[in-house]
């Protein structure tokens, strides 16, 4: 941006002009989702290659390495004035302190730097807006998913409640809810690394061994709400 911010509109332009996104896409994109476009692969705003530049390859990259390592990557923008690049990481990326959901009959951890709370919402207060379930929190509208649903998760039958456990996280600048069946609690875990084959599956940040003996799938909040 050479210090002046992002320019939305020509970032749009560009990515047309490259047929990284069609018209179409480009009608229903937001000016935040044009910016992000700055993340893929080999997509440049350079006028010219050079050794240093112009490949598309630098943002691209660090935002991998960092999504890699469990951890976020944001980008606040303002034309005339500049971009701010928010990165961050988990203190320790050995061991990390989790919440522990159960959601169907499986155990997911959820690194408890990526959770703002948890609320228990009762189902008379879940509403619709514009197709997707949310509900009211002080205020606020929070988008809710059913992370049984999202994750596939095979449930005994079906159990009409009165209130579900909700955890509210955020990724970026947006907030989410994830609907689970059960807060289990806190705990230490190790990460554990799920190997070249498995290490590109959304939503899936590695494993962990439990003190039972059990595996439990460390959830990558970011890719969650990607998918």
């Amino acid at each position: 941006d050479d210090g002046k911010g992002i320019d939305a509109a020509k970032v749009r332009a560009k990515a047309l002009a490259n047929g990284v996104i069609t018209e179409e896409e480009s009608l229903s994109m937001s000016d935040e989702d044009v910016v992000n476009l700055i993340f893929l692969p080999g997509f440049s705003m350079a006028e010219k290659v050079t050794d240093v530049s112009g490949r598309g390859v630098g943002m691209d990259a660090v935002k991998s390495k960092v999504e890699s390592l469990g951890g976020q990557f944001d980008v606040s923008t303002e034309v005339g004035k500049g971009t701010s690049v928010f990165l961050r990481l988990p203190l320790t990326l050995a061991i990390v302190l989790a919440l522990l959901v159960k959601v169907g009959r499986e155990t997911y951890a959820l690194p408890l730097e990526s959770v703002e709370e948890t609320i228990l919402v009762r189902k008379e207060n879940m509403k619709t807006v514009h197709g997707t379930p949310a509900v009211l929190v002080r205020g606020d509208v929070l988008t809710l998913c059913d992370l049984g649903g999202l994750l596939g998760a095979v449930r005994e039958e079906e159990e009409d409640r009165g209130e579900y456990p909700v955890v509210v996280v955020r990724t970026g600048r947006t907030r989410i809810g994830f609907v689970v069946d059960e807060l289990i609690g806190q705990q230490d875990i190790v990460i554990k690394s799920l190997g070249r084959f498995l290490s590109k599956i959304k939503g899936i940040g590695g494993a962990t061994i439990l003190g039972d003996g059990n595996v439990a799938l460390i959830l990558d909040t970011a890719g969650l709400y990607a998918k």
